[in-house]
């Protein structure tokens, strides 16, 4: 536990500063600058050594006890920061900004910046393919704001769930590195799964504070500009973000520069559990491989991919902005662009976070290189999108004009190779400012003096082998072979004995170093000062290179998209209006790629007078790769991109369910049909008549009958009150006689064909209802023992004989399992007259035998 500063009144200097400094940041690992290493102490050092592998050691005594102390080296900061902030940890960087030539105690030192998960700018820290989300929650009468920001980019966002359940498919699709939540919020079971939790004092989300931050950081009256003043709790989230990130980055924050809200009326709803089991870009073992980002991302740049996976967890329903986008992938194939294009943009990298890193002053001298390297790409890019363009293509050549100035700028100020750091010197390139390249000829030791020296003395001393150097480590010198020793002037004082040669230096020559010397810490402050001149230039331009940076890398992603339809053989699908879900030969991105054998194709039809589909058939034989590439090709029609299909005409859709494969979730205490009903209800309670519902085995974790009767009812319901889309798989084949009685449904099934014990299975789609199940050829097949599988077979056989001598006296196996009676049906009429209250259990139990011999 750290202790209280008063109670180190007796302690050194250097930790009464510390301790001050780390009562400021009690829950935040302190990093301690002295001289080349950070240090943490007490209970800091004991987390750090833990989380960090490294040495725990100690320092002084206090009450008689060491002072736990680990360290990590400065230059080596990066690495330690990136493992803790990826365990979810916050650091405050603690820096000494006093001159130690002057400090008559320790030098002063404060905290410049805390590292947290959520506000991560740095290049080494992030991950590039990837969003590094910071996200703040509110509640208010179970109505829920979010707010979330990519500090590494400056785009800030807000929207307001209206359920519980739309709030955890929110935090599902954003994966936040960081929540934020205010301190009596009530719903943290939703937030649990996630790393980098912060709790925050609820004034920080009071409507009036967070709107003024707000308007202040724009620089406006009011936020009607951007389209956010009706999402009050989206604000209050807003502002608490906000004021967190100022706290933390302790500097300004000019690329956070504008708010939009997101409607879910303008986006196709996805809930957790649909994102889980489509695998867009996380598989459900939680890598990513196999995924549909796999297959499908072959982006130029980091920041193309993270803008596609973005268009992936939000398709859209602006029927207009697809087809847009439709049409600029159909040019670019047509005119074989996107080939170039994709060669250039790979070239420009990723300057939508070097932006954001000048906009933070905390971009570095590589950064500036990178960043003139991308500007000078810019009128190639110019040059390929010369053509016939499409609308949206035009709309991107406008944002990706060639910004002259700035290029000339850093051509002019940047090193073609600059070092890693500042403070390493030669940044700024020579040429650019004449008192520092003064300055650099003095540091680096002027060549033309020491030339102009040594042709002096060779004259004077008649050493025709004299001559002049300098090196770091021992500075100046004058160099005579030995052979030569006897000739040297009495004036040169000895400096250095080699092994043929003695190193000499003179008074001249001295005054010289002393000169040099001082000229180098002259040389890097002013190399320094002219860096940061260079923000100052820099930082006007920030809305221009962000609209650049976005303009690249939405050409980045339509430039992918159209190698991915081209590669792939994907067709461009037909936006609808209407009510209808049309696919010709469908298949599967990822199964066809990762599958040895050639995918089979297969047909989807949902439209008015269809709006179901029963699926029957066996295990393995191929109902979740069906159910699930008619969701993916919907969803990739709903981005604008092609489809793997040979003809697909795809009505706009509201959302996406899915309820396929078994889960559990043990830490909640809720079994594998728990979850499967948790899922269900959402479907039931959500789905209209525009949405797409994907059911897989429902009622299957429960007993046969409780389960069947499930099943029927949820299909029944979907149908004739939902009426969505619906792909509905089942073993239940007493399911299938619905569509003798629903005229929306119809059957289908995936065939298998069977060879003595063996099956193959043949994964195309055929109409009607599947003869069999199959189910004990497949345990056969994943190796069940063969003693088992022939048990099976025997105690199949008995249950079917049973099944049949039942059927012959009561219904017949292959009926639904429901009983209906005309309303004068004799028993119905003794069952209505029956007073049970009046019946003594002796009665009832004969009544009861009556019944049974009417019927």
């Amino acid at each position: 536990m750290t202790q209280n500063p008063e109670q180190f009144s007796n302690h050194t200097p250097m930790m009464r500063q510390y301790l001050t400094i780390k009562s400021e940041f009690e829950h935040i690992l302190v990093f301690y600058r002295m001289g080349d290493f950070y240090e943490l102490f007490f209970d800091d050092a004991k987390k750090a050594a833990d989380l960090l592998d490294i040495s725990l050691t100690a320092r002084g005594k206090t009450g008689g006890n060491a002072i736990p102390m680990a360290g990590v080296p400065y230059h080596a900061v990066e690495n330690y920061l990136a493992r803790l902030v990826a365990l979810g940890e916050s650091v405050a960087i603690c820096e000494q900004v006093g001159d130690p030539a002057t400090s008559k105690g320790p030098v002063e030192r404060k905290v410049v910046r805390i590292v947290t998960p959520g506000t991560l700018s740095d290049e080494a820290l992030l991950k590039d393919r990837q969003d590094n989300l910071l996200v703040s929650v509110y509640a208010h009468h179970d109505k829920f704001g979010v707010s979330y920001l990519d500090m590494s980019s400056g785009k800030f966002h807000l929207c307001e769930p209206q359920t519980l359940e739309q709030l955890s498919a929110e935090l599902q699709r954003l994966s936040p590195a960081e929540i934020l939540y205010p301190e009596s919020f009530e719903y943290t079971q939703a937030l649990a799964a996630f790393k980098g939790l912060r709790r925050r004092p609820d004034w920080e989300y009071d409507h009036q504070t967070s709107y003024k931050l707000l308007t202040q950081q724009f620089e406006t009256q009011d936020l009607q500009g951007f389209g956010v003043e009706q999402y009050q709790l989206g604000i209050c989230a807003s502002g608490c973000l906000l004021q967190y990130v100022k706290d933390t980055q302790r500097t300004s924050l000019p690329h956070i520069r504008t708010i939009t809200a997101q409607s879910y009326r303008e986006a196709v709803i996805l809930d957790a559990a649909t994102r889980r089991n489509l695998e867009l870009t996380e598989n459900l073992a939680g890598g990513h491989d196999n995924t549909l980002a796999s297959v499908l991302d072959r982006t130029a740049s980091p920041m193309g991919s993270r803008l596609f996976q973005r268009w992936l967890h939000s398709p859209l329903t602006d029927i207009n902005k697809l087809k847009q986008r439709q049409t600029a992938i159909t040019r670019l194939i047509d005119q074989d662009i996107y080939p170039d294009l994709h060669d250039v943009i790979k070239g420009v990298g990723d300057i939508e976070r070097i932006v954001a890193r000048i906009a933070l002053r905390s971009a570095r001298p590589r950064d500036l290189a990178r960043l003139r390297n991308a500007l000078g790409l810019l009128p190639e890019i110019q040059a390929l999108l010369d053509e016939d363009l499409s609308p949206l293509l035009r709309e991107l050549k406008v944002a990706c004009q060639p910004i002259e100035p700035l290029h000339d700028l850093l051509t002019n100020a940047i090193n073609d190779n600059p070092p890693v750091l500042i403070r390493d010197g030669g940044v700024i390139r020579e040429g650019y400012h004449q008192e520092l390249d003064e300055l650099r000829d003095l540091s680096q030791g002027a060549s033309q003096f020491l030339a102009d020296l040594e042709e002096q003395e060779r004259q004077r001393t008649g050493i025709s082998s004299l001559k002049v150097g300098y090196n770091r480590v021992h500075g100046f010198f004058i160099e005579i072979s030995r052979a030569s020793s006897d000739q040297v002037p009495a004036e040169y004082i000895r400096r250095q004995t080699l092994k043929n040669n003695e190193r000499y230096i003179t008074e001249e020559l001295k005054v010289h170093e002393e000169k040099v010397l001082s000229s180098q810490s002259r040389f890097l402050a002013l190399e320094k000062r002219l860096y940061d001149e260079l923000f100052d230039q820099l930082l006007p331009n920030i809305e221009t290179l962000q609209r650049c940076a976005d303009g690249i890398a939405t050409l980045d992603v339509l430039a992918n998209l159209s190698e991915r339809a081209n590669t792939l053989n994907y067709q461009v699908p037909v936006l609808s209006e209407n009510r209808i879900i049309d696919i010709t030969d469908g298949r599967h991105p990822v199964v066809e790629q990762v599958s040895e054998q050639p995918f089979i194709a297969n047909p989807v039809t949902l439209n008015k007078q269809q709006q179901m589909l029963i699926i029957t058939g066996p295990n393995m034989g191929g109902k979740s790769t069906y159910m699930r590439q008619t969701a993916l090709i919907v969803l990739l029609a709903h981005i604008g991109s092609f489809v793997p299909a040979q003809s697909a005409k795809i009505g706009i859709v509201d959302r996406i369910f899915t309820r396929i494969g078994a889960s559990d979730d043990l830490a909640s205490g809720r079994s594998t049909f728990m979850v499967e009903m948790t899922e269900t209800a959402n479907i039931l309670h959500n789905a209209s008549d525009k949405s797409l519902v994907l059911l897989d085995e429902i009622g299957r974790g429960t007993s046969t009958y409780d389960g069947l009767s499930l099943a029927w009812a949820c299909a029944e319901y979907l149908a004739q009150k939902t009426q969505a889309f619906t792909l509905f798989a089942t073993h239940y084949f007493e399911l299938t006689q619905l569509a003798d009685q629903l005229d929306s449904l119809a059957n289908i099934h995936l065939d298998a064909v069977e060879h003595d014990d063996n099956i193959v299975f043949m994964h195309a789609i055929q109409n009607g209802a599947a003869s069999k199940s199959f189910g004990l050829q497949v345990a056969q097949l994943a190796g069940v023992p063969k003693s088992v599988v022939k048990r099976a077979k025997q105690r199949l056989k008995e249950l079917e004989t049973l099944d049949k001598n039942l059927g012959s006296e009561a219904t017949p196996a292959s009926s639904p399992v429901q009983f209906s009676f005309n309303e004068d049906h004799p028993v119905i009429d003794k069952l209505q007259a029956l007073d049970v209250d009046a019946l003594s259990p002796r009665q009832a139990l004969q009544y009861l035998y009556e019944l049974k011999d009417t019927l």
